[in-house]
């Protein structure tokens, strides 16, 4: 069986950058055999303000790996027995290839990793498009096609389910998300004597991450330095080094489906400062998180920001490396691994 990887575009400031350099080298050292399906050298980096990716450049990536999957099958590459991941559920050539391998009879399997979509009413998507027929239909048919649907976490499956409620549930697995590497990515940037009264904001410029609120909080605490991290050029490097100095990275999400940025804080000993809501609340013990109510709106942190400045100012003075250490532990194993979806390719997930 040959994997066949249909990657997304690897944006440097992203985590896909990442998985371009170590997803293909897990999965071998998983014991799969992989081959990459990438898109053209020249699509556009830029994201779109405030988005995951870029809203044009995406299609023009993806339709030039349908093209390379098209010439596959009228090659006679793909075989019986093949399996397509789809690192980008969200991707319409998953209907063409569906197409191609129907009606040429060749029996295949795909995989899809489920991001975000119109089901997700702080997702662009669900924000300007809602649930509009071609939007809701176009997502429940990529859902039918794949074989196995993957997804992060519990509360993402939840989301989608209250979305597509009558869709095959068999084909929904909760597996994390394969970034193992980061550990070890990260092991460099553990120094905690370099630690100082900063204050990270680590995610998109986007509504649904509420950056005015940590913009408020920090004219309230000027003992400690805040930094909105997209605010500055920072390459991946110069963004881990200062995560490795801050003790804190704080969110008020109104929209999570992992959180990538907390989980790369708690490696290099930052202190995640979670609302308890979203996947946040599956993920983090009861320590990390602090009332969902504090932050829901910017009406309910203005009457709860006395409480949220006072925790802020306690967690500043505290060491807690010990706890942060288990959480890293805890979250590596449990929501960071690629385990659970390198065994459902193998067909291990029943064993």
């Amino acid at each position: 069986m040959t994997v066949f990887l249909v990657e997304l575009e690897p944006v440097e400031t992203r985590y896909t950058a990442q998985w371009k350099d170590h997803l293909p080298d897990q999965m071998i050292f998983a014991g799969l055999e992989v081959e990459v399906i990438t898109g053209p050298s020249d699509a556009p980096q830029d994201t779109t303000p405030g988005a995951f990716l870029n809203f044009s450049g995406t299609n023009y990536w993806k339709s030039e790996q349908l093209k390379t999957i098209s010439n596959m099958f009228a090659e006679g590459k793909i075989k019986d027995g093949d399996y397509f991941l789809y690192t980008d559920a969200w991707n319409p050539t998953v209907i063409q290839l569906k197409y191609m391998a129907e009606l040429l009879g060749v029996d295949i399997k795909i995989g899809g990793m489920w991001h975000a979509g119109s089901y997700d009413p702080a997702d662009f998507l669900g924000r300007l498009i809602g649930d509009a027929p071609w939007v809701r239909l176009a997502e429940e048919s990529m859902f039918n096609v794949f074989d196995h649907n993957f997804f992060a976490t519990q509360f993402h499956i939840d989301m989608f389910l209250e979305a597509f409620p009558n869709v095959d549930q068999s084909k929904i697995y909760k597996v994390g998300w394969p970034m193992e590497y980061m550990n070890h990515l990260l092991a460099d940037f553990r120094i905690p004597a370099n630690k100082m009264d900063l204050v990270l904001f680590p995610h998109r410029v986007a509504p649904e991450k509420q950056v005015e609120i940590f913009k408020d909080l920090a004219k309230e605490i000027t003992e400690a330095e805040f930094v909105i991290c997209q605010d500055r050029p920072l390459t991946k490097e110069e963004y881990h080094m200062l995560l490795s100095r801050a003790k804190i990275v704080f969110s008020a999400n109104t929209q999570e489906t992992l959180g990538i940025s907390c989980f790369e804080g708690a490696i290099v000993g930052a202190y995640p400062m979670v609302p308890e809501r979203l996947s946040y609340i599956e993920m983090y013990a009861d320590k990390f998180k602090y009332p969902s109510e504090w932050t829901e709106d910017w009406n309910s942190y203005l009457a709860n920001k006395d409480k949220l400045v006072a925790h802020i100012r306690s967690i500043l003075n505290l060491n807690l490396e010990e706890d942060i250490n288990n959480l890293t532990n805890s979250l590596s194993s449990d929501f960071f691994s690629g385990k659970a979806l390198y065994d459902v390719i193998k067909g291990k997930q029943d064993e």
